[in-house]
């Protein structure tokens, strides 16, 4: 069977690729770089003068249609069972299958076999699967 890809792949932007660091954090050892908001009466910080690192606002949010998408294009989902895969049948070119951490090797398996039938991607197929050795 031919390999599933997404519906639509979109390129995505981010806003600010640099993280934001807490007031003050490269000055102290004691104060982690960790955002907090600042909340001193006096601060510059808080009062956004100019000269300030920025603030951390919604505005800096990712697009709506390219958040949470992994770099294949699809939607990550977590499966714990054969069972499961059936939530993503009729969404196969929107979501991902990823088996969780805690699933034996004889049911992931069946949950990589139960994938292919149903035509759905699984980010993590090879994981934990040893090839067993004819001797």
């Amino acid at each position: 069977m031919a390999k599933v890809k997404p519906l639509v792949k979109r390129k995505q932007i981010k806003k600010k690729t640099t993280k934001f660091i807490r007031w003050q954090s490269d000055n102290f050892m004691r104060v982690p770089e960790s955002w907090r908001k600042p909340r001193g009466i006096d601060g510059k910080h808080r009062r956004r003068f100019k000269g300030a690192p920025k603030h951390a606002k919604c505005g800096y949010g990712s697009n709506k249609y390219t958040k949470h998408v992994l770099p294949n294009g699809f939607k990550k989902f977590l499966v714990n069972n054969v069972a499961e895969l059936e939530v993503l049948l009729m969404h196969n070119r929107t979501y991902c299958a990823e088996i969780a951490h805690n699933v034996s090797s004889t049911k992931r398996r069946a949950i990589v076999d139960r994938a292919q039938a149903l035509n759905i991607a699984v980010t993590n197929a090879t994981a934990k699967l040893v090839e067993e050795d004819d001797e």
